[in-house]
């Protein structure tokens, strides 16, 4: 339903595509760090005319209906690149989604897996 409206490619071949880099495995609610970006192997443009607005990043954890919202990071133009690192904990394995939103080329989002031992 929402695969004409919120993109995903593979990020070497689109600028749009965010990506998370994390590790695959952590431990229980031991802290780690994610970073999360747009234009990690193609630089996406970064004017007043085409720039990444802003990018979210939630966690949907395993055998959970609910999807926990993490943070929301704003990029002003020219100034503001899109790429943040933070640190989460985790209680229990789930999957990482982040979504960026492009001011001309609207939704795109990328998912990682992170098992929690």
């Amino acid at each position: 339903m929402f695969g004409d409206i919120i993109k995903k490619d593979d990020f070497k071949n689109e600028k749009h595509v965010p990506t998370i880099d994390s590790p695959e495995k952590v431990k229980k609610d031991e802290p780690f760090m994610v970073e999360v970006e747009v234009g990690k192997e193609i630089a996406h443009p970064n004017t007043v005319e085409h720039h990444i607005e802003w990018m979210d990043l939630y966690v949907h954890y395993d055998g959970d209906p609910n999807t926990v919202h993490v943070g929301r990071y704003e990029f002003g133009p020219v100034v503001g690149e899109p790429k943040v690192k933070t640190k989460i904990k985790l209680p229990k394995s789930g999957t990482l989604l982040v979504m960026s939103h492009c001011n001309i080329h609207g939704l795109w989002e990328a998912s990682k897996k992170i098992e929690v031992e």
